[in-house]
């Protein structure tokens, strides 16, 4: 029985799935072929994936394949209930609402498993954490699983490192098609979409400062820079400060760049990059926002405690009024910035990753029998086919290597 906000929400929705679904080419041949075939007939599919229109035409697309499907998001703030409610309206069991609990989100994720599935679909891990530590009991219907995020994949690793991951676990982030295109074109610009719609500042002439220089960090600074900004880059990694660098970007630590931002997007995928002592020595009217999966990477408990004086400053900002007189502004309580304040990444975009996604199921799904647990690469073929149909899509020819040229590559 789904649980969701208001199901005279769903027209509405409806609107906004057909418009993912219109500009979604792949993800719609791959439904045409999922109709005929049915290769998850019988198979029940959890997904927990932020929920909002690309999320529920891949659900419908998965659904048109004969899956049984049990849907959540992945982020209190991250579902869209218009969207949620035209799943509903569709037959789908739905279980989420925007703005629940912590209590709330887990109960949902609890009541999406509770199906017994045989597919789990996360986005950072959750469903995948209660099925080996509280739902151990439903884990023998469990075929596999696909994860979207570098969250999620790190603590797949983990958990397949110390020998606990009881399923295979494909690993989506990791296909090219998924985080060259998703992650770096994706987050560059649904971040910023997120940061204009929500401050409806100007960025040119700013200083942006990026925490994190992995795909998704290149992206948020590749689109800054084009806005005008001057980037300054934060890192861990040697290799990608170089890298950052090379890209014509000002890199050092962040107790030298807190002085100096404007605004601050953090990408991380760690806790803490944005601390107390980081916040006393903002400008006044720093901004601050994170791009990473949870909501760790800036400290808002410790700014909190900082603070002298709290509001709301505009619908997604919250103001801090620190000691010192200065102000800093938050923008959607430190969660994703580019879904829990914008629409998250554009439809083409995530066309190409959801495919992956829906094919990698039914990879799952056609291989049960040889699989064994632990964490599996997306396969080549599956990675390549998706690339040759967004090829297609895109009215876009390419070369083939002739059978010379293959003999003489040794292929």
């Amino acid at each position: 029985m789904s649980n969701i906000l208001d199901i005279n929400l769903a027209a509405e929705g409806e609107k906004k799935i057909n418009w993912a679904a219109r500009n979604m080419p792949i993800l719609s041949a791959i439904c045409k072929s999922f109709e005929e075939t049915k290769p998850f007939k019988g198979i029940k599919v959890t997904l927990s994936v932020h929920l909002e229109a690309k999320t529920a035409y891949l659900c419908r697309v998965l659904a048109a394949g004969g899956a049984e499907m049990y849907v959540t998001g992945s982020n209190p703030l991250s579902t869209q209930d218009d969207v949620a409610a035209a799943l509903a309206t569709g037959g789908l069991e739905v279980f989420a609402h925007h703005g629940c609990t912590m209590e709330e989100y887990e109960a949902d994720l609890r009541a999406a498993l509770s199906c017994g599935p045989n597919i789990v679909i996360d986005d950072g891990g959750d469903l995948v954490h209660l099925l080996h530590t509280e739902m151990t009991d439903l884990l023998p219907n469990v075929i596999g699983g696909c994860e979207e995020t570098t969250t999620g994949i790190n603590r797949l690793k983990a958990m397949d490192a110390r020998g606990e991951l009881r399923f295979p676990m494909v690993m989506v982030n990791e296909a090219d098609c998924k985080h060259l295109f998703d992650n770096r074109y994706g987050t560059g610009q649904s971040v910023w979409d997120g940061i204009n719609r929500t401050t409806n500042l100007i960025v040119a002439g700013k200083y942006v400062v990026v925490s994190g220089y992995g795909w998704c960090g290149k992206g948020v600074a590749m689109r800054a820079k084009g806005l005008g900004a001057k980037v300054i880059v934060t890192e861990v990694d040697p290799v990608r400060a170089i890298e950052a660098h090379m890209d014509g970007f000002e890199v050092m630590s962040m107790e030298k760049a807190a002085p100096l931002g404007d605004i601050f997007v953090t990408v991380t995928g760690c806790c803490d990059i944005i601390t107390k002592e980081h916040f006393l020595v903002m400008k006044d009217g720093a901004i601050l926002c994170n791009a990473g999966h949870f909501d760790v990477e800036v400290d808002i408990a410790g700014l909190r405690e900082l603070a002298e004086q709290q509001y709301d400053a505009r619908r997604n900002i919250v103001g801090y009024v620190l000691s010192n007189g200065r102000q800093v502004f938050v923008l959607a309580e430190g969660r994703l910035v580019n879904i829990a304040a914008g629409d998250g990444h554009p439809a083409e975009i995530m066309d190409m990753s959801f495919a992956i996604q829906a094919l990698s199921a039914k990879y799952l799904v056609e291989n049960r029998t040889q699989l064994c647990p632990g964490v599996l690469n997306v396969p080549y073929e599956i990675d390549r086919s998706v690339a040759f149909k967004k090829l297609e899509t895109l009215g876009v020819s390419i070369d083939t290597l002739t059978k010379k040229q293959l003999d003489y590559l040794g292929e």
